[in-house]
C-alpha cells in the first residue's frame, strides 16, 4: 500500500531528527506523563508500544515497572530505538498486519501513530489489537483531535516526507474502537485552546 511506504520512508530519513525533536517530549508534558502513570497503573503483564518511534515512551513505561516492547514501521527508528535503549525489545511491524500472537499482551499503545493510517483502515489496525489483547486488557490511543487530513511533506530537521496526518473527532474514534469490540472507559483532552487539540482514549478489551 502507498501510504504504508510513504508513512515507512518519511520516517527513516527523519529519524535521527525527530528522536532529538521527542528527546524532552515526556519529561516537559506533565499530562502525558499522567497518562502513562495510568497505563502503568492498569496493565498487569507485557504492553506493546504500536509506533513507539525512537523508543522514548517505551523507555518511560518501563521506568514505572511496565514490562514494555516497540513495534515500529521505520526501520531507522527501530533501529534507533535498540541503539538508545539497548535493555528493551524494539521490532519492525505494522499495525494494520502485527505480527503478535492472539491474547499475547495485557496492554497495547499506539501514541500519534493511528494519525497515520487512513479512515478506511483503522477498522484493521483496531481488530489487531483487540485479537491480540488479553480480556480485560488495556488500549490506549493518542491523537489529534479535528477533521480531515494534511499532507506534510517536510519534516523534522527540515528533511523532506509524504506522509498523511488525520484528525480525527473524538466520537468518531471512540464509535470505531467500540465497533472493535472494546468498552471506552476514558477520554481526556489536551490543550483545548491549541490549533490542534491532543487527545487521549483509554479503551478495555
Amino acid at each position: 500500500m502507498t501510504w504504508l511506504a510513504d508513512t515507512r520512508d518519511s520516517y527513516d530519513t527523519v529519524a535521527e531528527s525527530y528522536a532529538e525533536f521527542m528527546r524532552d517530549a515526556v519529561a516537559t508534558r506533565p499530562y502525558v506523563r499522567a497518562a502513562l502513570d495510568v497505563v502503568a497503573a492498569r496493565v498487569d503483564g507485557p504492553l506493546v508500544d504500536v509506533g513507539c518511534g525512537p523508543g522514548h515512551v517505551t523507555a518511560h513505561l518501563h521506568t514505572l515497572g511496565v514490562d514494555a516492547a516497540g513495534i515500529d514501521l521505520s526501520p531507522n527508528m527501530v533501529e534507533l530505538a535498540r541503539r538508545s535503549h539497548p535493555g528493551l525489545r524494539f521490532d519492525v511491524g505494522s499495525m494494520t498486519d502485527l505480527d503478535l500472537p492472539d491474547a499475547s499482551v495485557a496492554g497495547v499503545l499506539s501514541f500519534w501513530s493511528l494519525i497515520h493510517v487512513p479512515d478506511d483502515e483503522v477498522p484493521v489496525a483496531l481488530a489487531h489489537f483487540r485479537r491480540v489483547l488479553r480480556p480485560g486488557g488495556l488500549l490506549v490511543i493518542g491523537y489529534h483531535v479535528g477533521a480531515g487530513s494534511r499532507l506534510k511533506t517536510e519534516g523534522y530537521g527540515g528533511h523532506p516526507m509524504r506522509v498523511r496526518v488525520h484528525l480525527r473527532q473524538p466520537w468518531w474514534l471512540a464509535e470505531r474502537v467500540r465497533k472493535a469490540g472494546f468498552t471506552v472507559e476514558a477520554e481526556w483532552l489536551l490543550d483545548p485552546e491549541a490549533e490542534v487539540p491532543q487527545g487521549f482514549l483509554f479503551a478495555k478489551s
